[in-house]
């Protein structure tokens, strides 16, 4: 098909929009698979009793995470959309395998480097298409969508292998979820998706934007709606790196059942997937640099107040609220990310975006868990809602005030 008979809008290209929804469901699934259990079976089946050493499966998975992305991003007009989508399907299938068998904490962390890989491919291809496919119009409603999908099925199976674990035991039974989302991701990319390259011509005819001589510099540094959006991205995902590996532990030592771990920790995840289904729709209407200022603000407060929480409703309620506030700043982050880039650069910037966003994974982790083991969980917590709120204060300093 010629790029002259390519059109845009999420009308005319409805059914490979939703097959990349339903696939982003299966990438976001293969993340939900550890969230609940993977820090107890650190505990119990290793007796890896440091924070920062059970943290190290997410410093694994976010700093290959990052890396990834940034090459998925140079790599997407070269290799095309679908073909790296289909090799981080590839990537996945041993994954679930290595999670069950691991007779050492190594191997563990081997895993999620393959975790890492196969998100930044599937994840950030899917974002690219998606993106591509839908044009400017609903661009925050596409984002809404492709991230409610991916974090609703984080919480969605974050809760699945928590119910398995409590009735089954941690191993082997949780992680058979992972091998069926990996042959149903690979077998949707080979046979039902086809690659977007052709939209991205067409749009470039009408962009008003100009490429720039570094995308890199461009978007960390230079633009201050990019790099603003950049370093919140960043402690997005710090916080959701603690969030992940800290708050099972936290509520552990608070003696709760594997079944409230399971709904509290699912919580989080599940309100920011559903939300998105409103705030990607308002990130297309609304002023963006509002938006990711409250957002981040509300994910600040939500963090520093849950050392007060003591009950499973506390915890859910302030799980509730973070999840919120993440709600509002993801498919937002994408939006601006788009509105500020050419369509033939704008792969790399996202690329580059999603970089320094899943580094956040690593440096969450690895400064929480460093924190926790010398004064406690609960300054741990308390100094990563401090960065965050301190984030929302340079989105509102630094940020453009006449973003739409």
């Amino acid at each position: 098909m010629n790029a002259p008979n390519i059109k845009q809008g999420l009308k005319d290209n409805a059914s490979q929009f939703w097959i990349l929804v339903v696939i982003n469901a299966f990438v976001g699934g293969m993340v939900g698979l550890e969230r609940s259990i993977l820090p107890e079976i650190a505990e119990k089946d290793f007796s890896i009793n440091s924070n920062t050493a059970i943290l190290s499966f997410i410093i694994a998975f976010g700093v290959t995470k990052a890396i990834t992305n940034y090459f998925t991003g140079k790599l997407a007009n070269k290799l095309g959309r679908k073909r790296l989508l289909i090799i981080g399907w590839l990537v996945a299938l041993p994954i679930p395998l290595l999670l069950i068998y691991a007779q050492n904490w190594n191997v563990i962390i081997f895993a999620n480097v393959l975790l890492g890989v196969n998100q930044g491919l599937t994840w950030s291809s899917t974002v690219v298409m998606k993106i591509d496919l839908v044009g400017e119009k609903d661009r925050g409603f596409a984002m809404g969508l492709n991230e409610f999908s991916g974090y609703f099925a984080v919480g969605l199976v974050t809760f699945l292998s928590a119910f398995i674990a409590e009735k089954y035991g941690l191993r082997p039974y949780p992680f058979y979820l992972g091998v069926v989302l990996s042959v149903l991701g690979l077998v949707l990319s080979i046979f039902f998706v086809k690659d977007t390259r052709h939209h991205v011509a067409v749009e470039s005819i009408s962009s008003k934007q100009t490429n720039v001589k570094s995308v890199f510099l461009n978007t960390t540094f230079k633009n201050p709606n990019l790099s603003a959006t950049t370093q919140a991205g960043l402690v997005n995902n710090l916080n959701d790196g603690m969030i992940w590996g800290l708050l099972p532990l936290l509520l552990l030592s608070e003696n709760f059942e594997k079944n409230s771990i399971g709904i509290i920790t699912a919580t989080y995840p599940l309100v920011w997937g559903l939300g998105q289904l409103g705030t990607g729709k308002l990130a297309d209407l609304y002023n963006n640099k509002k938006i990711l200022f409250y957002g981040m603000l509300l994910q600040g407060i939500a963090i520093s107040v849950l050392i007060l929480a003591n009950t499973p409703l506390h915890f859910i309620v302030l799980c509730a609220f973070l999840g919120l506030g993440t709600a509002l700043v993801y498919p937002t982050f994408l939006v601006v990310i788009s509105k500020n880039t050419t369509p033939n650069q704008r792969p790399e910037s996202i690329g580059v975006f999603r970089l320094w966003r899943d580094l956040g994974y690593a440096i969450g982790a690895l400064l929480s868990g460093l924190v926790a083991d010398a004064f406690g969980l609960h300054y741990a917590i308390l100094v990563i809602g401090f960065i965050t709120i301190l984030s929302s204060i340079i989105v509102k300093i630094r940020m453009k005030s006449d973003i739409i």
